[in-house]
């Protein structure tokens, strides 16, 4: 009987190792992809706007930037390691990015990522914007991730089905 048990808890403290350094490979998980690109106000390149990303996982993050002469910006890929992504659980981050400029608030990225995967959000493309402050907030869908934005990218949405 006690070897039974000793032999049970070798191999629970082997599967628990194996589980550890599966944790350390599997459980990275990408909150919001590297996001380059430019900031445009009637066509023109804007410098000088203040950009806040805003995600929330586990708790907010928040970090800033600000774009150049040539209204171009970049935030580096956000990653976390959790725990979560290693049991079966739905990802989602929400991700958020306002831009200040002049006294005024732009939203020009509101959206849930539910793929732990970096680019996600543009079907495994770099994340490349056009946002233009004056256009009007739409909605789309890429991996079932619902999208609201005012910025442009190379993706094709998801086809939604209305069920007609």
């Amino acid at each position: 009987m006690a070897k039974s048990w000793i032999m049970f808890l070798a191999l629970i403290s082997l599967m628990y190792g194996s589980y550890a350094m599966s944790l350390s490979d599997v459980g990275k998980a990408c909150l919001f992809s590297k996001m380059s690109g430019v900031v445009l106000l009637d066509g023109k390149p804007v410098s000088g706007v203040r950009l806040v990303r805003t995600v929330d996982f586990s708790g907010k993050k928040t970090d800033e930037t600000t774009s150049d002469d040539n209204g171009r910006f970049e935030f580096p890929p956000l990653y976390e390691r959790s725990i979560r992504n290693v049991l079966p659980q739905e990802f989602t981050a929400a991700q958020e990015v306002v831009a200040y400029y002049e006294g005024m608030e732009y939203q020009i990225w509101s959206a849930v990522k539910r793929k732990p995967d970096e680019n996600a959000e543009s079907r495994g493309k770099p994340l490349v914007v056009t946002c233009e402050l004056t256009s009007e907030r739409k909605f789309i869908q890429v991996n079932n991730s619902p999208i609201f934005t005012i910025c442009t990218w190379d993706v094709e949405p998801d086809v939604i089905d209305t069920g007609f």
